[in-house]
């Protein structure tokens, strides 16, 4: 064997070692003996949506400066608002023997395949903001998000208000979020199930805006060409109901009066239009999950037990108090 292969072949078995020490070894499919990575620190990897609304740009920022107060190594991924980009993340962090994989998933239904991969591999999954539809609780350690079902809920409470003691149809366009998403199923059926109740409230038109604002201005323009009269607009988020503020009054009406809206999320732009009248009433949903999501983190490596589902806090804000709050948004 010359000198040059022999000294290849030490050079390979270096980078063997190193990478054996790096990615820690033992039974628990990521970390050390004792739960963690190299250096003591833990290893997440985590699955982002996207970036498709300033809501997801915030629960974004959340998540990594939590991880990086928290000490924790933060494997990130954007999946583009693909769930196929979402799977490969998942196994991608299997393989890398990560000690907890955390994700947001882009729709409910089509995980229980991969979520059984990483179970076999013996690391933990924590759900973060949406949920997942399977059967087999086991394949998740936690949920840590937003009731969805409850704000849509919230969303037709205010409705209901407004409209306490009018008889006149009330029509209502829906932007819905991206299809197939729990927020998109749950805000729209918690909403339908406050207003069935009364007759006069019709959805006479509704389609996913897919949470984008470009996307929902475009379908608001649809929707305002193909209804002769749209008393309400329900946005599933901030970002599709900016939108649609730009195609009504590009269509030479005046949002918040002509036509009422209605949105989710409460990031601080729709806080800014709602101050000027556009919006009528934002149902809020907390972005800022980090520090909540690392502190659950840690409970789970170590085997603690933790609630199956976490809640977040959230409120209702109308025009009058949309000025006081503005200030004070942090997203």
């Amino acid at each position: 064997m010359s000198k040059r292969a022999a000294a290849a072949l030490v050079a390979a078995a270096m980078v063997t070692v190193l990478s054996a020490c790096g990615s820690g070894g033992g039974g628990t499919g990521g970390g050390s003996a004792d739960g963690k990575g190299s250096g003591g620190r833990l290893t997440v990897g985590f699955s982002q949506v996207g970036a498709e609304s300033g809501w997801r740009t915030a629960n974004t920022k959340s998540v990594q400066d939590a991880a990086k107060k928290a000490g924790i190594t933060l494997k990130f991924s954007d999946a583009q608002q693909k769930q196929e980009n979402q799977i490969k993340a998942i196994r991608s962090f299997i393989q890398q023997k990560v000690d907890v994989i955390a994700f947001s998933p882009v729709v409910e239904s089509g995980w229980d395949t991969v979520l059984k991969e990483a179970k076999a591999a013996h690391i933990p999954v924590v759900l973060t903001d949406r949920a997942v539809d399977s059967k087999d609780e086991s394949l998740y350690a936690t949920f840590l998000g937003s009731d969805f079902t409850e704000e849509g809920k919230k969303a037709g409470d205010w409705l209901v208000k407004e409209y306490q003691g009018k008889s006149d149809a009330v029509n209502i366009v829906e932007l819905q979020g991206t299809t197939g998403s729990a927020p998109a199923n749950d805000r729209r059926s918690g909403f339908a199930d406050v207003i069935k109740a009364d007759a006069k409230f019709k959805i006479t038109a509704s389609q996913t805006g897919d949470f984008t604002r470009a996307k929902g201005k475009e379908v608001m323009q649809a929707f305002l060409k193909s209804q002769p009269k749209i008393d309400v607009l329900y946005a599933h988020n901030d970002d599709m109901a900016l939108g649609a503020i730009q195609a009504i009054e590009e269509a030479g009406k005046k949002p918040g009066t002509d036509i009422k809206i209605i949105s989710v999320d409460g990031v601080k732009d729709a806080f800014t239009a709602m101050s000027q009248g556009k919006i009528n009433v934002l149902v809020e949903c907390n972005p800022l999950l980090g520090d909540q999501l690392m502190d659950l983190i840690k409970k789970v490596k170590a085997g603690e037990q933790v609630p199956r589902r976490i809640k977040t806090e959230e409120g209702v804000f109308t025009q009058d108090q949309a000025a006081a709050a503005l200030p004070t948004r942090q997203y």
